[in-house]
C-alpha cells in the first residue's frame, strides 16, 4: 500500500471506531440514570445509619456527571469496537508469528479488562462502606457527587488495568523477550511499581483502596511469573529432545 493508501485505511478506522464510540456513549447515556442509582447504592447503606448524601455543587452539576457517566461507559461497551480497529490497521504488517501473539493478547485483554471493571464495579460498594465506616457516627457523610464519580472510576479503570497487566508479561515472555527467570528476580521492582500505580491511579488518601488493589495485581503478576517459568522450561525441554533427537546426531 501506499503511503496515501495507508492514510485512508486510517481515515477509514478511524470513522468506524468513532462511530462505535458514539453508540456506546449513547447507550452510556440511556443507561445513566441506571448507573447512577448503582453508584449510589452505598450511599443510601450508609444513610441508614447517618446523614449521609450526594452532593451537586454547581447548577450544572447533575447533568455534567450524566454526560461523565455516558462518556466512560461509551467508551468501556465500544472498547472491542475501537481496539479491533485499531488492531486490524497494524495486524497487515506483522508476521505469521506476530499475528498469532498479537490474536492471542486481543482475545484475552479485551475480556480481562471488561472481568476486571466488572470485578470493580462489584466491589467499589464494599470499598465506599468501609472508608466511609471511619467516620464517626454522629458525622454527616456529604459528598461531592463529582469527586465520587471519579473516585469509582479510578477504581474500575485500576481494577481493569491490573487485570490486563500480567497479559503483557506473558506476552514478552512468549516472544522472548522477557525471561520468566528475570520477572522472577525482578519481584522487588515490580512490588514497588504496583505500589506507585496503586497510589497514581486511587486518590492519594484512601490508603485501604491501594491496598485492596495491589494484594490482587501482586497475586496476578505471581501468575504470570509462574507461567513465564513454566513456559521458559518447556522451551528448554523442547530444545534439549531436539538436540538428542537422530536427526540431529546425524547431523
Amino acid at each position: 500500500m501506499s503511503f496515501a493508501d495507508h492514510l485512508i485505511e486510517l481515515r477509514t478506522r478511524a470513522f468506524r471506531a468513532s462511530i462505535g464510540v458514539v453508540g456506546g456513549v449513547v447507550l452510556g447515556y440511556l443507561a445513566s440514570d441506571l448507573i447512577l442509582e448503582i453508584l449510589r447504592t452505598p450511599i443510601v447503606a450508609l444513610a441508614e445509619s447517618r446523614n449521609a448524601s450526594l452532593n451537586y455543587d454547581s447548577v450544572s452539576g447533575a447533568f455534567e456527571l450524566k454526560m461523565t457517566i455516558a462518556m466512560f461507559a461509551g467508551i468501556v461497551l465500544s472498547s472491542p469496537v475501537w481496539l479491533y480497529q485499531a488492531f486490524a490497521f497494524f495486524v497487515p504488517a506483522l508476521t505469521r508469528t506476530e499475528k498469532k501473539y498479537t490474536f492471542g493478547f486481543f482475545f484475552s485483554a479485551v475480556p480481562l479488562f471488561l472481568a476486571g471493571c466488572a470485578t470493580g464495579f462489584t466491589l467499589f460498594p464494599h470499598i465506599v462502606e468501609l472508608l466511609a465506616g471511619f467516620a464517626p457516627a454522629e458525622d454527616s457523610t456529604i459528598l461531592s457527587a463529582a469527586y465520587y464519580f471519579d473516585f469509582v472510576m479510578k477504581l474500575v479503570l485500576a481494577v481493569g488495568v491490573a487485570f490486563v497487566l500480567p497479559v503483557f508479561v506473558v506476552l514478552l515472555n512468549f516472544v522472548g523477550v522477557l525471561p520468566g527467570a528475570t520477572v522472577v528476580r525482578g519481584w522487588r521492582v515490580v512490588i514497588l511499581a504496583i505500589v506507585l500505580f496503586c497510589a497514581i491511579a486511587t486518590p492519594a488518601a484512601d490508603v485501604m483502596s491501594m491496598f485492596f488493589l495491589a494484594i490482587p495485581m501482586t497475586a496476578l503478576f505471581a501468575a504470570a511469573a509462574a507461567i513465564a517459568v513454566l513456559h521458559d522450561r518447556a522451551a528448554m525441554r523442547r530444545t534439549a529432545l531436539r538436540a538428542d533427537s537422530p536427526a540431529s546426531v546425524h547431523a
